[in-house]
């Protein structure tokens, strides 16, 4: 299948249209981005590019209805944008930061961002303990590759007191949730629910976990793993990543979409 059939085929156009709306065409730029540049840089496994749409694109995006107008967010291991390209193409009205400390992605996502021309992102190369102090936000959000309590420890420092973090998490997130509300507890979250979004629209409706934070409580400062951690878009940056230049990433990374799915779920380690 040529990349047009698979970039048309695949399509669910009336999704696409109630998510985007005007910005439709935007989002289609942005998957053949995902469909091409993504999957020969390794960003994006082959076998992914039949359901870009159904279950990566319109899935992270979907959850721009839990986001208030005019929010600052923070994606934290944003990789292949993932949600937070596909949240800012939806919501020109929010201003979202990616944080992703691997060098070959954060090259990418500069690439992407200034062909979409998107004014309402900016990027920093780091891990998110990183950036803890420099970065205050109204959300987090992140696609969950690592138990919720570790990564609620990495983006609830990053939001206000009352903020909260969105992690995007699977069918047993309830069961997780259940499992991490005394760590979530000490981390100085104050509520926390599971919520679904898209449900009747999407193929895949997205599951969260909408964490609310309380007052910042005092913590163990951020390790720096070297100087200069933050990167502007065109600045230069060295830190963060890894020396292998492999994409199988941080342990606040995203999903490593060019693993298999089975081989993704078994990943808990960083490089």
């Amino acid at each position: 299948m040529s990349e047009t059939e698979t970039a048309s085929a695949e399509e669910p156009v009336g999704a696409v249209t109630v998510v985007f709306g005007d910005r439709a065409e935007l989002a289609r730029a942005f998957h053949r981005h995902l469909a091409t540049s993504a999957v020969e840089r390794g960003l994006i496994g082959p076998r992914e590019v039949s359901r870009l749409w159904d279950r990566h694109i319109l899935n992270c995006a979907a959850i721009a209805e839990f986001i208030p107008s005019g929010s600052t967010v923070v994606d934290v291991g944003s990789g292949a944008g993932l949600p937070g390209i596909a949240l800012a193409v939806a919501r020109p009205d929010v201003r979202i930061t990616l944080v992703e400390p691997l060098q070959r992605r954060v090259v990418w996502l500069e690439e992407v961002v200034a062909d979409l021309a998107l004014t309402n992102v900016s990027l920093v190369r780091a891990r998110a303990e990183e950036v803890r102090g420099s970065i205050v936000v109204d959300l987090a959000t992140a696609r969950a590759v690592a138990a919720l309590p570790v990564l609620a420890g990495w983006c609830l420092p990053l939001v206000r007191p009352g903020g909260r973090l969105l992690a995007l998490k699977g069918r047993t997130a309830a069961e997780e949730l259940a499992a991490s509300e005394a760590e979530l507890r000490a981390l100085g979250a104050v509520s926390w629910t599971v919520r679904t979004a898209g449900e009747g629209l999407l193929v895949e409706p997205a599951t969260v976990v909408d964490v609310v934070a309380g007052a910042a409580r005092p913590g163990r400062p951020a390790r720096r793993r070297a100087s200069g951690s933050t990167r502007g878009r065109g600045a230069a940056g060295s830190t963060g990543g890894s020396s292998t230049g492999r994409d199988e990433g941080s342990a606040d990374g995203p999903p490593d979409l060019s693993k298999a799915p089975s081989q993704r779920g078994r990943r808990r380690r960083s490089d």
